[in-house]
Formats: C-alpha cells, structure tokens, sequence
C-alpha cells in the first residue's frame, strides 16, 4: 500500500480516526508520519496503557516471575510493553489481568453492542444475520441456550433497526 499523503513510499502507520460516526483511515510513510509527529514502530513508551500499567499496583513476586510457557513473556515485560505476547498470557496472568481490566473498563466481561457500519447495506445486514443464525443454530445443538438467547436477541435488535 502506497502512502496516502506523498504517493510515493510503502505505508506502515495505518491511522484509523472516528468523529461524529465518520470513520476515516490514513495509509503513511515513515517519514510522512515523523512530520505529523508520529512514530513507527515499538514506540510503546507513549502509549496511553504502558502509562497505565506503570501506575498499576504491583504483582505478587512470584506472579511477576513466572513467564507464559507458550511465549515466554513475564508479567513486567507486559507492564512495560503494554502487550501480551500469546493468547495464553490471558490465562496465565488472569489474577493480574482481571484487576486491570476491571481498573480499565469497570469489569471483566463485555458488555456492549456489537459493532456495525453506521449506515450498512442490505447486504451487510443479511451478512451478519445469516451468521448469526448460523451461531444460533449451533448454540442449540450444544444445549447452550443462554448463549442462544443472546444471539436470538441480537437477531431481533438487528431485525427492528430501520
């Protein structure tokens, strides 16, 4: 992908910026990006969660210790990174991380609605109602009916919308 603003080099900062429900993406360079004052890269020193995670309280010792035996990844190397390195990081450091979601987003499961275009086409919609039917159907083969009835609320929500 070229850069959006000189045309000329291979983008590597994608910027996705939403106001007012207008989504809008910038494909730039390297340098193109340094003159609008934005870095490439492992700049995780600026990013708003490593500022976070440094204030957070401090893990047990042996918490902090012990690394994820999928990745290797130690719980300060996350504080200082702000990433985790493998989905099994979530299960190793779950005691760290249900305390620092719960900090960020006021509690560990979400709670929300699932994203859509602001204005999605008829396509888009039946897209996403076929596969949430498909889910449906084998949330009740599993005999998962609470997860069933989620999904056939979301259907209807879907449905309602104008």
């Amino acid at each position: 992908m070229v850069c959006d603003n000189c045309g000329l080099n291979e983008a590597i900062i994608h910027l996705t910026h939403i106001e007012d429900n207008q989504v809008s993406t910038k494909h730039l360079c390297e340098d193109c990006a340094a003159e609008k004052g934005l870095q490439a890269g492992e700049a995780s020193a600026n990013l708003p969660l490593t500022d976070f995670l440094s204030h957070v309280g401090k893990a047990a010792p042996e918490a902090a210790a012990v690394p994820c035996p999928f990745c290797g990844l130690k719980y300060d190397e996350f504080k200082k990174a702000g990433r985790l390195g493998c989905p099994q990081c979530y299960v190793v450091f779950e005691p760290n991380l249900k305390g620092l979601l719960r900090r960020l987003h006021g509690g560990t499961q979400h709670i929300g609605k699932v994203y859509l275009p602001p204005n999605p086409t008829l396509s888009q919609q039946q897209e996403r109602l076929a596969g949430l039917r498909r889910k449906l159907s084998k949330a009740v083969e599993r005999e998962d009916f609470e997860r069933a009835a989620e999904i056939r609320d979301l259907i209807r929500t879907i449905e309602s919308a104008p």
